[in-house]
């Protein structure tokens, strides 16, 4: 800014009059905090020209001018519901009131738009004495590189008034879709605080719409989706503050199998229950959806690195005689990634391991009695995960949920069986225990009695770093890569990392490990404690130097595993 001043309306009129028709640069005068009628304009950044980054801006709207009712913040859930929601009202409309106004992104108007979660996002911010600020980018117009000031003016002193009046304050919103997002959020996160204390690591209210369009589109499917009916057996009742009880299934702690035919539902069941560690916006049909908060989904990951990673509950005795206690490799398999991928779960604190036998490597989930006969176990590395499942429960307190469609020797271990037949569900844990008296697999136990404690890393240092002397750079084309410094992370494979904002947030997470050398030496258990004590007192600003509005919080899972990717990570 140009100093810590706060100008009129009419000084920002005034500049553009004067910097019409000059040469792009002269935008940079207009860098400062103004002073309108019922808010605040601040111009923090104004790009270098019309077809670079756009220019970043923020509105503050006061307490009694916004006229949000008290109890929009009478809770942390409610709050960032009602920021979720202005982010959508000023997303649209800044979407119509856009337009071309020169070369290059001249005329751009826009916010951070979320999806189908309710998110802690950095666009909109809401205090609880009721002030909100909007955190947005716009395209100052320009021809060529020339400054058009008039038409700058009817953008910033015309249509971003607007904005405020159209999205902003209280009396333009309908009052009842405003509480019914609110008490959604809030009435979602009571059901998942009450999980643990009924001994469930999920729950799916009746009535639930599962199927989305496609993959590419997270929207419930429009029309033929089976809404979703838990059987009697594993029904459960859970209260919402705002909107009374509810049934559906209650997916018990412990190993829950969730089986059936191909295109029955088995996986869209999983996807709806690991998408339940968040909330979701009205009509979405998982509204209802939730999963205990520490939940986290797991898969085999072809080529990723792995630092130090002590995989031995899993693979010991490698050819070679590599020490699986501290693993480490630059291209990991199929199963010493999914190894890899478990145990750096637990040392974040994973409480729930979700996997999906078609997104498993095989010979990680299972070795049956035919090949044990045919492959001695000390000629086999692998201990699978049917052999530590129960182990992982019973020592560490540590659930599973499994899609199995092919591997039945699974029955052996499960608490709870749970078909699906044409996106219905059923009870067969009774019907999957005869079968198991029927056909013994008649396979033997391998790996030993006890999972044991993985321990937990000492960090070093990212070894993010840039080109020659400048510090790294960042980029994130989308929600699935991440280029920083020297690395191109592919987050593919984190399936709960579900917003191109979260991946923004994750790389700056990065970063500020990165660069906050007070960290090195901490494990890194103590080091994601610090950063969630840290986004919880400051929220997302916590992670970056200079205010933006394009970040969303991501978990402490999700920063794990992007920093485990790092092909230069140091730990000890």
């Amino acid at each position: 800014m140009r100093d810590q001043r706060t100008f009129k309306r009419g000084d920002l009129d005034a500049v553009l009059k004067r910097i019409d028709g000059k040469g792009y640069k002269a935008y940079k005068d207009i860098v400062g905090r103004y002073a309108f009628d019922r808010f605040t304009l601040s111009i923090d950044h104004v790009q270098g020209d019309p077809f670079g980054s756009p220019s970043r801006l923020r509105l503050f709207v006061p307490p009694e001018v916004a006229s949000f009712p008290d109890d929009c913040f009478a809770s942390d859930s409610r709050i960032v519901a009602l920021r979720d929601y202005l982010s959508r009202a000023f997303a649209a409309r800044a979407k119509q009131l856009a337009k071309p106004r020169g070369s290059g992104s001249s005329g751009l108007l826009a916010m951070d738009s979320p999806g189908q979660e309710i998110l802690d996002r950095s666009a909109i911010f809401a205090s609880r004495d009721g002030g909100i600020e909007a955190r947005f980018i716009a395209g100052l117009p320009a021809r060529g590189r020339s400054v058009l000031g008039r038409e700058a003016q009817q953008m910033l002193l015309q249509d971003i008034p607007e904005l405020v009046t159209d999205a902003l304050l209280a009396r333009a919103h309908d009052e009842s879709q405003l509480r019914d997002h609110l008490t959604c959020a809030e009435d979602a996160d009571a059901l998942r605080g009450q999980l643990r204390n009924r001994g469930l690591v999920a729950f799916v209210a009746d009535g639930a719409i599962l199927p989305r369009r496609s993959g590419v589109d997270d929207r419930p499917m429009a029309s033929g989706a089976v809404p979703f009916e838990a059987p009697d057996s594993l029904a459960v009742e859970l209260d919402r503050p705002n909107r009374g009880p509810i049934r559906g299934l209650g997916v018990p702690q412990g190993i829950t199998l969730i089986v059936g035919g191909g295109y029955h539902g088995k996986s869209t069941l999983l996807q709806a229950i690991e998408r339940g560690v968040y909330n979701h916006r009205p009509q979405d049909g998982r509204e209802w959806v939730v999963a205990d908060p520490a939940a986290v989904k797991v898969r085999a990951e072809d080529g990723r690195a792995v630092t130090d990673v002590d995989i031995s509950p899993f693979i010991q005795g490698l050819p070679g005689g590599s020490d699986t206690r501290h693993f480490a490799t630059p291209n990991a398999s199929g199963s010493t990634s999914q190894a890899a991928n478990i145990v750096e779960a637990l040392e974040a604190g994973a409480k729930v391991m979700m996997m999906d036998e078609d997104t498993s490597a095989t010979n990680f989930m299972i070795r049956d009695r035919r090949m044990q006969a045919l492959i001695a176990k000390d000629r086999e590395p692998i201990t699978p995960y049917i052999d530590k499942v129960r182990q992982l429960y019973d020592d560490l307190g540590v659930s599973t949920t499994l899609v199995i469609g092919g591997s039945g020797d699974y029955l052996d271990k499960a608490d709870t069986v749970i078909a699906m037949e044409a996106f219905r569900a059923h009870d067969v844990t009774a019907r999957a225990r005869d079968v198991v008296e029927a056909h013994r697999t008649e396979r033997a136990e391998e790996g030993g009695e006890r999972f044991g404690q993985p321990g937990a890393r000492t960090f070093k240092g990212t070894g993010i770093t840039g080109k020659g002397d400048k510090p790294p750079k960042v980029k994130v084309p989308h929600r699935k890569t991440i280029g920083i410094g020297q690395d191109d992370l592919d987050l593919g494979a984190i399936e709960q990392l579900v917003d191109e904002s979260q991946t923004r947030a994750v790389a700056e997470a990065l970063l500020r490990l990165s660069d906050d050398h007070r960290l090195h030496g901490k494990t890194l258990p103590d080091i994601l404690d610090q950063l969630e004590q840290d986004l919880d007192t400051r929220g997302l600003d916590a992670l970056t130097r200079t205010p933006r509005g394009d970040l969303a919080r991501p978990r402490r899972f999700e920063i794990a595993a992007a920093l485990n990717r790092l092909r230069a990570l140091k730990t000890s």
